[in-house]
């Protein structure tokens, strides 16, 4: 039982962190706060994040993670969450 917790902790620490390099891309690549970024942070939500934004975002997340992202899974990423499932589904699929 014991295993499972940590296991289950090393898993929600890589989350964690997951989520915090996230939020420092969008505050180099939008010029905003990186603690203004949460999980519900949607495309739109600061001018920023324009479809030319979205597009460096796609290229940045691509080249920080090591992913492909197709032309069809750039348009469902237009959230936080939704980016954030996708990369942890790439890393650990």
């Amino acid at each position: 039982m014991l295993f499972w917790y940590k296991k289950a902790m090393a898993l929600e620490m890589t989350k964690n962190e997951l989520f915090e390099q996230i939020r420092q891309l969008f505050a180099e690549i939008f010029g905003v706060d990186a603690q203004s970024i949460d999980h519900e942070t949607q495309f739109g939500d600061f001018p920023q994040w324009d479809s030319m934004g979205h597009m460096d975002l796609m290229v940045s997340l691509e080249s920080r993670f090591g992913i492909e992202i197709s032309a069809e899974t750039i348009s469902t990423l237009t959230s936080v969450r939704a980016i954030l499932e996708h990369i942890n589904g790439k890393q650990n699929g």
